[in-house]
């Protein structure tokens, strides 16, 4: 047998042996980090995925983490690596998951720690991709670092962890343009849709009712504001702490609701300066969830128009599902309809408040 052969030998023995007297694996490092590096194409994404090689000891049991800086047990233990890593981070291109194939394993030549490239094949080309992360979630602070290059060219750096685990990143032109707003429309709506104190707002805002001048007038205040403010912080111009917006949403609530139970009878109506004041604060509060969710940087001002698009579209269907029911009940009987939006202001005062408490002294 070679010497070459002789020394595997008496590694692979060693291995056995440390592996069978170690009660746990390579201690933890101080810092856990990972750098995904993704080249997309027309016809394929590859990906240059780099661990710590304290991680990669860990996740192979591996006791002695500086084997993975000799090149020989690195291109040996890589297609393991490989395999276990395979669960803990994904790529979809056009929402279809993307199935990578191993290429190689090679210990970083910057010293980082271990590179295991692999591809996968595109049917067509994409016009966005989904990336998920990070590689150790559980690790405190732990970071997987994103880099995306199209063509060549840097498209996007980012960075996934424990609070934000997806990053959709688009590509340029007509494609990518349609991409982002078949996904931030759809978002704009939802958030809508499952925002009860935006959607009691809105509610609050019809329950006067008036000429469809007028309510278009209240309408289209609360849209420039929230889009203004919504703009600004989304592009970071603008920063307002959530445990300030939070807490003023619901108090608009409550002020709206209070404001129709005022105004009743009277000639007086200060909706749409109300619209256009609240609907400043409601735009931060937008801007957060939208923030949460991403913003891709490489078609920024595409994004913030598919959201407001899609937060208008759910106004518009609360619009349309309120005031044709409240002017007509209106019309067929007055007083049934002064019971009924005195009956909705005080229910919806009353949600106002208890959001307002409950975001004040913190309740979950």
């Amino acid at each position: 047998m070679n010497r070459r052969g002789s020394t595997w030998r008496a590694r692979s023995v060693a291995l056995a042996l440390a592996c069978g007297i170690a009660a746990t694996p390579a201690s933890a490092h101080d810092v856990s980090y990972a750098h995904l590096e993704l080249r997309w194409s027309e016809d394929r994404v590859g990906a240059e995925l780099t661990v710590h090689r304290d991680d990669a000891a860990m996740v192979l049991r591996v006791p002695v983490s500086e084997w993975f800086l000799e090149e020989a047990f690195v291109e040996r233990a890589g297609p393991a690596l490989a395999e276990s890593l395979r669960t803990r981070w994904s790529v979809s291109a056009d929402g279809a998951p993307l199935g990578f194939r191993y290429v190689r394993a090679r210990p970083d030549p910057r010293g980082r720690g271990v590179q295991i490239l692999s591809e996968a094949m595109l049917a067509k080309p994409a016009a966005s991709l989904e990336v998920r992360g990070p590689l150790f979630p559980g690790s405190a602070g732990h970071e997987t670092f994103l880099t995306v290059f199209r063509g060549g060219r840097l498209l996007r750096q980012d960075v996934l962890d424990a609070d934000r685990r997806v990053a959709r990143v688009f590509a340029s032109g007509a494609p990518g343009t349609l991409a982002v707003l078949r996904t931030f429309v759809p978002a704009g709506i939802r958030h809508i849709a499952i925002g009860p104190d935006h959607i009691l707002f809105v509610l609050g805002l019809l329950l006067l009712g008036g000429s469809l001048r007028r309510l278009l007038r209240v309408v289209t205040a609360f849209t420039i504001a929230h889009s203004l403010t919504l703009s600004l912080a989304a592009l970071g111009l603008v920063r307002v702490p959530g445990r300030v917006v939070e807490p003023i949403i619901a108090l608009s609530i409550v002020f709206v609701a209070v404001e129709t139970l005022r105004a009743r009878g009277t000639t007086r109506d200060l909706r749409v300066w109300l619209a256009f004041t609240f609907g400043l604060v409601h735009g931060f509060g937008f801007a957060s969830v939208l923030a949460a969710f991403g913003l891709p940087r490489e078609s920024l001002g595409w994004a913030l128009a598919g959201f407001n698009i899609g937060v208008e579209l759910g106004q518009g269907a609360i619009v349309l599902a309120a005031a044709p029911v409240l002017a007509w009940l209106a019309r067929r009987s007055a007083p049934a309809h002064t019971r009924l939006v005195t009956l909705l202001a005080m229910v919806i005062a009353g949600a106002g408040g208890y959001w307002l408490v409950q975001r004040v002294l913190g309740w979950r």
